[in-house]
C-alpha cells in the first residue's frame, strides 16, 4: 500500500492550485504526466469548472487522473472507456454519498447559507477516494 498523499494536496491548495490541480499534481507521477502539464490541464476545472455551477473540481481532478491511468489511450478502437467511466463513477458516487453534493456551489452553500463541505475538505475526501479507488493496489 502507498503512503498517503492526502495532506500534500492541502500544501499544494495553500501554495494557489485550485482544487482540481491540488488533487490531480498530487498524484501525477502516478499516471505518467509532468506537474506542469497536469496543471495547465485542470486548470479550467477548478471553481466548479469557473463558475461554481459544475462538478466540484476535486472530483473533477481525481476523475482526471482515473482517465489518465485506465485509459488504453487506443485511438484507433477505443477500448477502455467502460473501465474508466466505472472508476470515475465510483468516486463521484463515494464523494456525493459522503458529502450531499457534487455541485461546488451546493458544498459551499452559496443559495442555502449552509456549507456542506469546505474546500479543504473536499479536496482531501477527493483525494483520499483517488488513493482507495485508483491506487489502491499501488
Amino acid at each position: 500500500m502507498m503512503e498517503t498523499r492526502v495532506e500534500k494536496t492541502i500544501e499544494k491548495r495553500s501554495k494557489g492550485y485550485n482544487c482540481a490541480q491540488a488533487v490531480a499534481c498530487t498524484y501525477c507521477d502516478m499516471v505518467g504526466l509532468d506537474e506542469e502539464t497536469m496543471f495547465k490541464l485542470t486548470e479550467a476545472f477548478g471553481l466548479g469548472m469557473g463558475n461554481m455551477e459544475g462538478t466540484c473540481g476535486a472530483v473533477t481532478g481525481a476523475c482526471v487522473l482515473a482517465g489518465l491511468m485506465r485509459s488504453s489511450g487506443n485511438l484507433e478502437r477505443p477500448d477502455s472507456k467502460a473501465h474508466t467511466y466505472k472508476l470515475s463513477g465510483e468516486i463521484a458516487q463515494q464523494f456525493e454519498e459522503q458529502n450531499g453534493s457534487l455541485i461546488c456551489k451546493e458544498l459551499k452553500g452559496v443559495e442555502t447559507g449552509r456549507m456542506l463541505r469546505s474546500c479543504a475538505d473536499c479536496v482531501r475526501d477527493a483525494a483520499a477516494l483517488a488513493e482507495q479507488i485508483l491506487f489502491r493496489d499501488k
